[in-house]
């Protein structure tokens, strides 16, 4: 059965304190990206990068936004993904000129990954990890093992077009209490995930690719939560920014130019501001004395 969902599922297996996450993207993927002209091998690592951030925003209880980015000093220097607890999301990257094939430690160089949790109420989190693997799964289980401590593994792939994912991971014990039994059922699951191949991530709906891998397990899945490209620059968020920098500079380019453009680097939408607009901004500030 061909795979054509933008949507990300919960599933757990029955009689283990094991959990997933099941994601798959095609137009939200291609929307997110159609303004930019990236190579096929930023294409790739951005795509899994944008399905890691969703399998990860499922395992937090937040309402706000995770930000997942990987900054290196090689030729790809960002990779970066934005994902709200509502499954909109939107992605960059930045690379120089001398870009080449490569795997995303040699084309990062030393590099370290970013994770950022804002949520609407409560404290700002982040948690760092050198990016010292040589695949997004790796450095990202590294991650977990580091940072949060839970096992968790993912799988994910990306053809340019097309991405999708799977994670698992081990949750507290509630269920299995035997600690051997526990790791026998973390083993026996994660050996039959480990079968899985690219083009089924890629091609099978979820269902599908469930019985595939799970076939002699108790797996429940819950409800799609459908997935969407959405940017959150805006005009008015423009203006915020606008209003933090120097007022003099803001003015120079003003009579050097006669406006101030600023681009968002997620959507490439270009917002303009005349001189009238950048006065209001200035004098809406309270002022200082």
């Amino acid at each position: 059965m061909s795979r054509t969902d933008n949507a990300v599922q919960r599933l757990i297996f029955e009689n283990t304190d094991i959990r997933g996450e099941i994601v798959s993207l095609n137009h939200s993927y291609i929307d997110a990206l159609a303004a930019h002209d990236y190579p096929e091998v930023v294409r790739c690592l951005l795509g899994e990068l944008v399905a890691s951030a969703l399998l990860l925003s499922t395992t937090l209880k937040f309402d706000g936004l995770l930000t997942l980015q990987a900054r290196g000093d090689g030729p790809l220097t960002l990779l970066m993904v934005e994902c709200t607890d509502q499954r909109s999301f939107r992605a960059v990257a930045q690379f120089r000129d001398d870009l080449a094939e490569g795997t995303l430690r040699e084309l990062l160089g030393k590099a370290s990954l970013l994770i950022t949790v804002d949520p609407v109420k409560g404290k700002r989190y982040q948690g760092i990890v050198p990016l010292e693997k040589e695949t997004l799964c790796a450095s990202l289980e590294d991650y977990f093992a580091q940072s949060v401590q839970l096992q968790t593994r993912l799988w994910l792939a990306c053809d340019g077009q097309t991405c999708g994912g799977l994670l698992l991971q081990a949750l507290p014990a509630s269920i299995e209490l035997s600690e051997d039994a526990r790791t026998e059922s973390w083993k026996r699951i994660t050996a039959l995930a480990d079968t899985v191949r690219d083009i089924e991530l890629l091609k099978l709906d979820h269902e599908s690719l469930l019985v595939r891998l799970f076939h002699e397990e108790a797996v429940r899945i819950f409800a799609k939560e459908p997935v969407r490209f959405v940017c959150t620059c805006s005009q008015e968020r423009s203006a915020k920014i606008i209003s933090t920098l120097d007022q003099k500079e803001i003015e120079s380019i003003i009579e050097a130019e006669g406006r101030v453009a600023m681009d968002c680097q997620f959507c490439n939408h270009q917002y303009v501001f005349s001189k009238e607009d950048i006065d209001s901004i200035f004098n809406a500030k309270p002022q200082i004395h």
